[in-house]
């Protein structure tokens, strides 16, 4: 060959070996990127993560860690990338197959040269100290909390859901602390004041699913059935301790039981054993083995209500349930993580249905979603089920009321339309073919289309790709007393051309009976043939089973006479609906709230009742209003509390008073509630009350608020609990130096660390009544939002936001946000969607307050 030629082809080999090598080493981006993922998943396999962590005793020094990490890599045409989102200064060494590799960090990444690997089975070794931004440490205890993209925040690794891996973890910490993984413990080696904590391999997991839990735990082992469960916990009162623990155990064997008659599919993993955490961020998560929750969701006391049982026992049911669908199988890409929650919300409600005989559970399906649901789906900030995501970093986004509370109505509606034999057999089908594996939507969608005659892919378009809700209309027209005609239409209330098909029912009312009609709509407008030709009706209550989503025509004048319940349920929900649309007057709508406050008798509606009349009352009156509504208001929930209500009615009520009694007569009643002088009947006040009491006075400027404060923190018993409200004091100060420069600290992200006691702080200083002073600070928190979505884990920006800005409906709070948004036309528009969601009830007060 000619040399001149030979040369070039040299060259041009090179040229092209570097242009196919530069998406990984030049041009790598922050966060785990679509096409990093899709050309990893291609690269690697068979991982297996040897990881050892050293805890110290004391929480200010760092955590020296170590990684041996074992894959099987079938193409070195790329350098590998590995996932590590910390300071390079942490990392300390890299040996790549028994030779060392320099330190290429850049961008949250580990770049290992290629010429350091080999097709097959490859080892790398990293020395470290590990990340703390989701090692959540205390002086006495410490937790990971990992989804979706955290575990690269620990230690090095392949963060994305379908690499999933084998851990051997050991743990050195304190001699006193109890550890908790997703494996067994192998053995223990005291050394010295340490104790070294070896446990088994772990099952097949992805990143986001690996956790340990390490620190003085109370610890309580039990075998409800199927096999022995382990429980660290750090409650310290008898009485919840004495009601909790058997319930505990005992939900999660049912659970179990359920799941695995369910689907066809034993439990998939070693154990499962769990721990409850005093500040823990969400209600609970999944991890593989090891789920953890929010301790006071799970300890509650004998005064305890239906409802917060039952919320117990659905967030036991939601957390078991991620064991087939989502840690078993689990989605291929972020994208997709509806899926998993939606079946956790969707199992968990099936699951509580023989569980709890007493309770009409599709009246709490309805109660428990569909508010929640519009919520967000009203907004401009909405989204759909599914979303698009590029890149890893941005999948605490996805996350939010549409995927927990609008995909379940989705799931019930799809259950409906191929029927509950043929749902339960595709899903038993998607577990049985994906089990230790990953799958998406579109690969059960084929499961359903392939047992169904009807087009589920095209069904699924409106309802999981695309956002919003119809709004519901009707056209009736009489011919001599009787309906003549009846259509039944639906727009989209974004205004696009979306068509849901769903079902429900409509419940025409006469002297002496409720005549039942199916409505099918499968169309923009359809004729409901049933009711021609029937006598006119006194009124007309759509949605009457609860089963439909949307606006729908509202014309009841007496909601509290309807005697189903979840009609009346509904009629509620609809009503507040059509208030905020404009459609009802604000008046109309308070007086029809109070008609029922003082007549339900059913729990979860007067729940329902009880949380309107609190949101209209701070939101929609004006002072003078709210004065003059406020004193009725107090003397009508205290008459009701006399009565001989059920503990769950009492409860519900004094709940009530709580939010709105802030006038002198109002404060008065608290503080004698508070200080025992009185009592409420059926139930007792338990310490958690007390404290919530406390501060509710403080707000309310009770003339004693500063002894009432010190005097709760004295009756404290629980070290966490002690802790917590010590550090929530200054957002109650009395004086708004203290409560501006406790604002001014949450700029610091060390000080947001607790989110739940940041969330609780925030809504202590921007209450409606300490508006006037904490207004100032909405720039700041506005300002904050794109750093908190750094630090924060991914319900924080919409609760920082919701605690803040969200409590206001005045016209100088809504200025404030304008201007915010016409100074930042190119906002990030993640979070720009979580701000278009909160402000929506803000938006509406303009118009209705007008």
């Amino acid at each position: 060959m000619n040399k001149y030629i030979l040369s070039l082809s040299l060259l041009v080999l090179f040229f092209s070996c570097n242009k196919e090598q530069q998406p990984i080493n030049k041009n790598i981006e922050k966060g785990i990127s679509l096409n990093l993922a899709k050309l990893r998943n291609k690269q690697i396999k068979d991982v297996i993560y040897n990881l050892n962590f050293h805890i110290p005793s004391k929480k200010e020094e760092k955590i020296p860690a170590k990684v041996s990490l074992s894959l099987n890599i079938t193409n070195i045409k790329n350098d590998l990338v590995l996932d590590f989102n910390e300071k390079t200064n942490h990392l300390k060494s890299i040996i790549v197959n028994n030779s060392t590799s320099s330190i290429l960090h850049k961008n949250e990444h580990i770049i290992i040269n290629k010429t350091l690997l080999k097709v097959g089975n490859n080892k790398i070794v990293i020395e470290f100290d590990a990340g703390e931004l989701s090692l959540n440490r205390n002086e006495e205890y410490l937790y990971t909390l990992l989804v979706p993209d955290r575990a690269s925040t620990l230690f090095p690794c392949f963060d994305q859901p379908d690499i999933k891996a084998i851990y051997n973890l050991t743990i050195t910490a304190p001699k006193d602390w109890k550890v908790l993984c997703g494996a067994f413990e192998k053995n223990v080696i005291p050394k010295g004041d340490f104790t070294e904590h070896n446990f088994k391999q772990t099952d097949k997991m992805s990143t986001y699913l690996f956790s340990f839990v390490a620190g003085k735990f109370n610890e309580e082992i039990k075998n409800p059935g199927a096999f022995p469960m382990r429980f660290l916990y750090r409650e310290t009162n008898p009485s919840k301790i004495n009601e909790s623990l058997n319930a505990i155990f005992s939900i999660h064997q049912n659970s179990l039981n359920f799941l695995e008659k369910y689907t066809n599919y034993s439990f998939p993993f070693q154990k499962m054993d769990f721990a409850t955490l005093p500040p823990f961020q969400y209600g609970g998560m999944e991890h593989t083995g090891a789920i953890q929750y929010r301790e006071n969701l799970l300890f509650l006391d004998e005064n305890a209500t239906q409802t917060r049982k039952l919320r117990r026992a659905k967030l036991i049911a939601h957390e078991t349930s991620h064991m087939w669908f989502g840690n078993l199988v689990t989605m291929r890409w972020f994208n997709d993580v509806w899926m998993k929650e939606v079946f956790a919300n969707f199992m968990a409600d099936k699951i509580m249905n023989p569980v709890f005989p007493e309770v009409n559970h599709d009246l709490n399906f309805m109660m428990s979603h569909y508010p929640s649901a519009y919520s967000e789906d009203r907004t401009k900030g909405t989204n759909p089920i599914r979303q698009n995501l590029d890149n890893l970093k941005n999948a605490g986004s996805l996350y939010g009321r549409i995927i927990y509370n609008k995909a379940p109505i989705m799931m019930r509606q799809l259950e409906l339309l191929v029927g509950k034999d043929n749902f339960q057999k595709g899903i038993q089908e998607y577990i049985t073919t994906y089990a230790n594996s990953n799958a998406d939507w579109n690969e059960l969608v084929a499961i359903f289309d392939k047992n169904s005659s009807k087009n589920i892919t095209q069904w699924s378009t409106i309802w999981v790709n695309s956002s919003g809700r119809p709004i519901i209309s009707d056209a009736i027209n009489y011919k001599d007393g009787k309906i003549d005609s009846f259509t039944v239409k639906q727009k989209a209330e974004d205004g696009s051309s979306n068509i849901w098909e769903q079902s429900f029912s409509i419940g025409l009312v006469y002297p002496n009976e409720v005549k039942i009609l199916s409505c099918n709509l499968n169309n923009q407008s359809i004729t409901i043939n049933e009711a021609i030709g029937l006598p006119k009706p006194l009124e007309i209550i759509y949605n009457y089973n609860g089963f439909g989503y949307g606006i729908f025509p509202f014309n009841n004048d007496a909601i509290f006479l309807i005697k189903n319940d979840i009609a009346r349920g509904h009629s509620y929900i609809n009503l507040f609906e059509n208030m905020l649309s404009g459609k009802t007057p604000i008046k109309t709508a308070m007086y029809s709230f109070l008609a029922g406050l003082r007549s339900e008798k059913n729990e979860l509606i007067l729940n329902y009742i009880t949380n309107s009349i609190n949101t209209i009352f701070w939101k929609f009156l004006n002072e003078n209003e709210r004065i003059e509504t406020g004193t009725n208001l107090t003397k009508m929930i205290t008459t009701e509390l006399s009565k001989s209500n059920s503990k769950n009615i009492q409860k519900t009520l004094y709940n009530l008073l709580t939010k709105v009694a802030y006038q002198e007569r109002g404060t008065a009643i608290l503080y004698r509630l508070w200080s025992g002088q009185v009592s409420t009947k059926n139930f007792t006040l338990n310490e958690s009350e007390l404290t919530s009491l406390a501060m509710k006075l403080a707000i309310y400027k009770h003339p004693e608020s500063d002894i009432i404060l010190a005097k709760q923190l004295e009756k404290i018993t629980n070290k966490d609990k002690k802790e917590r409200f010590t550090w929530l004091l200054p957002s109650l100060s009395s004086d708004e130096k203290i409560r501006d420069n406790f604002m001014h600290s949450l700029k610091e992200a060390k000080n947001r660390e607790k989110e739940s006691w940041v969330t609780a702080a925030l809504t202590n200083i921007h209450h409606p009544l300490r508006q006037e002073s904490a207004t100032k600070h909405l720039k700041t928190c506005l300002e904050l939002l794109e750093e908190i979505q750094l630090t924060g884990d991914i319900f924080f920006p919409k609760r920082w936001l919701t605690s803040s800005v969200g409590n206001y409906t005045s016209k100088k709070a809504h200025s404030i946000v304008q201007a915010f948004l016409n100074d930042n036309p190119t906002y990030n528009p993640i979070l720009l969607k979580k701000l278009l969601m909160v402000v929506d009830t803000m938006d509406r007060a303009q118009q209705i307050k007008k």
